[in-house]
């Protein structure tokens, strides 16, 4: 298909670079991801004021009422400045949830304030020993109590709530309930601080059924993968750069055509993983049949892709990428840490050959 950008996408997508490259450079993100909870509240205001806390959901709540498309453009900017903080955990992932499945009432209650920048909420769903599949889920609730654990839930410390993901429904918290634990966690990326969460007997507002957290959890799928792709394409900018000036035996490194295989691979992954996830934006935001299988493939070809992406960055860069100095191993932290969130890409394979198989029973049945 053809797929093209239309100019007031351009205009979302120029604008947030520009915005990103004044408001959070990289010396601010290494500013924030030493702090402990890498959380800025002016940025935070900052990014409220442009409406980027609104982007996808109904003006009626104070959002902005664009797509998923301008979501992914979005991602893909604040990926090439590694955007610090919430922003993925209270928009994509908390905003999609209350989107999909709150009343209004509580749509008013708090999606509402999270478009306006005044809220951010965090999204608990992985447990000890489980997986992406909501199958796997353990936390339970029983006479409107929550017990149970989630472990990597991203931004919990300076979330006003917090969405859990339970076996027998989606329930949403405040952060200073009785009974709640909140205990930092090492993560791989320094940007985005990680929390186990422990609820015993903690009280929970249901906002639906665990069967229907599919659709926002695409969503959130998709972004990361765009988020992804921003990471490659700095990830190579950078390289190139360096290859273009870092001196060898006289002459920059670019010119030798080994280096050149490197650099021209790192490119192809990066535009190959961008068009699938511009294709599965397309497909969720239009509701395409194939929209499900879409977002797998996105988000495989970003976890491969970043991956390659990152080993040969660092291999062009003779190693200097991972010195503390050197801005690479930070895009390369981040690649790593999202590789597997939301499923890595054997998660992803698997899935698209269920779907695949699903989809030829489901035919010939029909027949």
């Amino acid at each position: 298909m053809q797929f093209g950008l239309n100019e007031s996408q351009e205009f979302l997508r120029d604008s947030a670079r520009k915005f990103f490259a004044g408001e959070c450079p990289i010396s601010e993100v290494r500013r924030l991801m030493d702090t402990d909870t890498a959380f800025d509240a002016k940025l935070w205001a900052k990014l409220a004021e442009q409406g980027y806390t609104g982007i996808i959901f109904p003006e009626e709540f104070g959002g902005v009422g664009l797509g998923v498309v301008e979501l992914v453009l979005l991602m893909e900017e604040a990926g090439r400045a590694l955007l610090p903080g919430p922003y993925f955990s209270t928009v994509v992932m908390a905003g999609s949830l209350l989107d999909a499945l709150a009343t209004k009432e509580k749509k008013k209650k708090y999606l509402a304030p999270i478009c306006r920048g005044e809220a951010r909420c965090a999204v608990a769903f992985f447990e000890p020993e489980g997986s992406w599949d909501v199958s796997d889920v353990r936390v339970t609730e029983v006479n409107g109590k929550l017990k149970g654990e989630k472990l990597f839930v991203p931004d919990a410390a300076v979330a006003h709530w917090i969405i859990v993901v339970a076996r027998n429904g989606v329930f949403l918290v405040d952060s200073k309930a009785r009974g709640l634990q909140i205990q930092p966690m090492l993560g791989m990326d320094l940007t985005r601080k990680l929390y186990s969460v422990r609820f015993d007997d903690v009280s929970g507002e249901k906002l639906g059924e665990t069967a229907d957290v599919a659709g926002p959890r695409g969503i959130a799928t998709v972004a990361l993968a765009a988020e992804m792709v921003g990471g490659m394409q700095r990830t190579l900018d950078i390289t190139v750069e360096y290859a273009k000036t870092r001196k060898q035996f006289g002459k920059p490194i670019g010119i030798f055509q080994a280096v050149q295989h490197q650099c021209a691979d790192m490119y192809l992954e990066t535009e190959s993983a961008r068009s699938a996830v511009y294709y599965a934006a397309w497909a969720l935001q239009h509701h395409a049949p194939d929209a499900a299988a879409a977002v797998s493939i996105a988000k495989l070809c970003a976890s491969d892709a970043s991956r390659t992406v990152g080993n040969r960055g660092i291999q062009v860069h003779g190693g200097m990428g991972f010195t503390w100095e050197n801005d690479l191993h930070l895009y390369y932290r981040r690649a790593k840490a999202s590789e597997t969130a939301f499923g890595d890409a054997t998660f992803h394979r698997e899935r698209l050959a269920h779907l695949t198989i699903d989809a030829e029973v489901g035919s010939a049945q029909r027949a």
